[in-house]
């Protein structure tokens, strides 16, 4: 299911900002992948960065919404994207927080994010980053969800710091959803790093999903974090999904 856009920054030749698989789903598990997309409207001409840019991490998760679509599948799971990159507006950052239309990514400047009229802060917001929200709302009134994860993806080295985790999981207020994912993750491969609480942490000045739509829920969840070396490619895809599927689904019997 697509949802529609407005006329105003996007235009009939944009894409809509999001997409929902399985809406309908009656599963207990929401499902999300925020840096799905790595669009850019019509109007900003390419945000005037390379496609080199784009296609990097600074401008989406790589490998994160195979892995999601694929976990989705598994788990008959409902599933929101967000179909532009993060540098036109990142849909994981509190609206008007810096990072929420950085001028600047890793030491790149992205040109079409300076010296920004309100107008225009507001136009991407509610054109791009208010449509996700209002899908999350939806899927949670829709049917009830007892847990809730968001699938993200990060470089395995940033700013010449390697960084030795294949996957993190990260949380905030409790652990314990996290932990039974690592735990399971574990079981199912002991080779497999993974940690807690790396290679991020969830604030309220840099993170939306969890303290704005799960923390005053009440829900069980986790951000998942996976080296994108990990997913770039169909089969580490497929491998992913498939050992997220069963650890959700761990955590899930947990709960009953």
């Amino acid at each position: 299911m697509d949802a529609q856009h407005s006329h105003g920054l996007l235009g009939p030749g944009d894409p809509s900002p999001i997409e929902v698989l399985n809406p309908e789903s009656r599963a207990e598990v929401l499902l999300v992948c925020e840096h799905a997309g790595r669009a850019v409207p019509h109007a900003l001409k390419g945000l005037g960065v390379s496609d080199a840019i784009l296609g990097s991490h600074r401008g989406w998760d790589i490998g994160a919404a195979l892995v999601a679509r694929r976990l989705a599948e598994h788990l008959g799971a409902p599933l929101v994207l967000q179909r532009y990159s993060r540098l036109v507006v990142d849909a994981n950052r509190p609206p008007g927080s810096p990072t929420s239309i950085p001028e600047f990514s890793h030491g790149v400047e992205i040109p079409a994010n300076r010296n920004l009229t309100t107008a225009q802060e507001t136009a991407r917001v509610t054109e791009i980053l208010e449509p996700m929200d209002a899908a999350i709302d939806a899927v949670f009134s829709t049917h009830p969800r007892r847990a809730a994860f968001s699938v993200h993806s990060y470089t395995p080295v940033l700013d010449g710091v390697p960084r030795p985790w294949h996957a993190g999981l990260l949380t905030r207020r409790s652990t314990e959803t996290a932990d039974q994912l690592i735990a399971s993750l574990r079981r199912q491969d002991p080779n497999v790093v993974v940690a807690l609480n790396e290679p991020y942490r969830i604030e309220d000045d840099g993170d939306w999903f969890v303290p704005h739509h799960l923390e005053p829920r009440g829900v069980p969840h986790s951000l998942i974090e996976i080296r994108n070396d990990e997913i770039a490619d169909e089969a580490g895809a497929a491998r992913w999904a498939q050992l997220l599927a069963t650890a959700i689904s761990d955590v899930m019997e947990a709960l009953t």
